[in-house]
C-alpha cells in the first residue's frame, strides 16, 4: 500500500485547519527535526495549529510532488496565506507570503513517524518584513 496519500491528508488537514486530523497522521513517538516545532508530537501539532493557522486566515497548503521508496516519503508543498495576525513575535503586515518546503518523512505503521525538511526561510522573513536583503556592498579589490 503507498503511503503518498498521507502527503495529501497532511496538505488537506492543515488547509482545512483540522488539528485531529493532523495530529491523526503523526505517530506517537513522532520526532521531527524542524527547528521551528517543539519536540514531539504535540510541538508538531502547535508550529501549525498555534503558529501559522491563526497567523495567515486563510492559510493553503498544496501539494507539488510526492515520491515514495519503501518507509522514505517525500514531497514538495507550497504554504501560502496572508499574514494578518502576529507570527513568532512579528507584527502582522497584511501582505500575503509564500513558503515552499521539500519534506522527507519515515513512515512506520502507516503514520509519520519522523520528519525532515528544508524550507525558504529567509524568503519567508523578507516577506513578513523581518529580515531584508540589503547587504553591504562588496569591497573593490585591486589587481
Amino acid at each position: 500500500m503507498s503511503n503518498k496519500n498521507l502527503a495529501y491528508r497532511f496538505a488537506q488537514s492543515l488547509t482545512e485547519r483540522d488539528e485531529p486530523g493532523y495530529a491523526s497522521l503523526l505517530h506517537p513517538d513522532y520526532v521531527n527535526h524542524n527547528a521551528f516545532a517543539a519536540p514531539g508530537k504535540d510541538g508538531s501539532v502547535s508550529v501549525f495549529f498555534q503558529g501559522f493557522v491563526p497567523a495567515l486566515p486563510d492559510f493553503r497548503v498544496t501539494v507539488e510532488d510526492v515520491y515514495e521508496d519503501g518507509d522514505t516519503l517525500i514531497a514538495r508543498f507550497k504554504y501560502s496565506g496572508t499574514f494578518t495576525h502576529p507570527l513568532m513575535g512579528y507584527v502582522p503586515t497584511g501582505q500575503p507570503i509564500e513558503m515552499r518546503s521539500i519534506d522527507i518523512w519515515r513512515v512506520q505503521g502507516g503514520l509519520l513517524a519522523e520528519h525532515w525538511d528544508e524550507l525558504n526561510t529567509l524568503e519567508v522573513f523578507v516577506q513578513m518584513g523581518a529580515a531584508t536583503l540589503n547587504a553591504p556592498a562588496a569591497p573593490e579589490v585591486q589587481a
